[in-house]
């Protein structure tokens, strides 16, 4: 007999609570369905002016500067000094890359690469990150190999000289 109470109690309390929740009389939540009036309205979005967001014509002329200090060349777009910032960084920030050996060169978004790095692989992963750069139309890699140079601390002492 409990069992049937309890069944028809728990029953009653259900059906209560889902009359409520379709009560619409009530609902102080207006803006719950604000989009519903541009359903099926498509908008296009608007091209920018620009690939270079935010970057202004000073930064622009404080990374030419700053290239022109490494014997770097960058073009007189915002997009070339732009795309020479992007370059640069992304080179540091590769552990495979010796990015201040290597001068990066950007005009009309063709960059071009030159200096010395220890190993091929090097060279190759400095053309890849490049390449890899929004913005890059084209890369010449003009990077030299050069082993480095080693020390032999097992180099015999001058003669004449003991330690």
């Amino acid at each position: 007999m409990i069992a049937r109470v309890l069944i028809l109690t728990a029953f009653l309390l259900s059906s209560i609570a889902i009359g409520a929740c379709n009560e619409t009389t009530s609902n102080t939540n207006t803006n719950s369905n604000a989009n519903t009036s541009t359903i099926g309205t498509r908008t296009e979005p608007t091209a920018t002016a620009t690939a270079t967001p935010r970057y202004t014509e000073e930064q622009a002329r404080e990374e030419r500067e700053k290239a022109k200090a490494n014997k770097e060349t960058v073009g007189q777009s915002l997009d070339d000094a732009w795309v020479h910032t992007k370059v640069v960084a992304q080179l540091i920030g590769d552990t495979k890359t010796p990015e201040r050996n290597i001068n990066v060169d950007v005009v009309e978004g063709a960059v071009t690469l030159r200096g010395q790095v220890d190993t091929a692989e090097a060279k190759a992963e400095a053309e890849r990150v490049a390449k890899a750069t929004d913005g890059v139309k084209s890369v010449k890699n003009e990077l030299k190999v050069v082993a480095a140079k080693t020390t032999n601390s097992n180099k015999p002492a001058p003669k004449g000289k003991t330690p």
